[in-house]
């Protein structure tokens, strides 16, 4: 299966960066594209077998869906992996680089968007998290 990796740099500790990545209360502040859409629930749960599901909307109502998956492997502040409803799999990577982490993110592709869109979309939801954890 085609993959996608796409990746950012985030100013910070890795124990922010962790928590703000797995965290709901912080999930629904970063988990959309673009501004028009938010993600107003968040659901983790963070262990080996067990799973998340985070709503993601348009912010007028008129579409959304739940972005829901199983975890698979967690090593904590270093990599989760889980595998998506469609069996597709997704693994991050989180590496301390002096006062920064890497994020890198792989991600098997889907039918439905071009790899173009999948690959702006991932990107602009890495990009929000960057955003909101340097800025708070």
């Amino acid at each position: 299966m085609k993959k996608i990796t796409v990746e950012t740099k985030v100013k910070g500790s890795i124990d922010k960066i962790w928590e703000f990545w797995t965290k709901a209360e912080h999930i629904v502040n970063w988990n959309f594209a673009i501004p028009e859409w938010h993600c107003p629930q968040a659901e983790n749960n963070l262990e080996v077998g067990k799973s998340f599901r985070f709503r993601m909307e348009a912010r007028d109502g008129s579409m959304g869906f739940d972005y829901e998956g199983t975890y698979t492997q967690i090593e904590p502040k270093t990599t989760i992996e889980y595998a998506l409803g469609d069996e597709r799999k997704v693994s991050i990577d989180f590496k301390k680089m002096g006062n920064a982490v890497s994020i890198v993110e792989t991600f098997e592709v889907e039918d439905t968007n071009t790899l173009e869109q999948q690959q702006q979309g991932w990107q602009a939801i890495l990009d929000n998290f960057k955003s909101y954890v340097e800025s708070n």
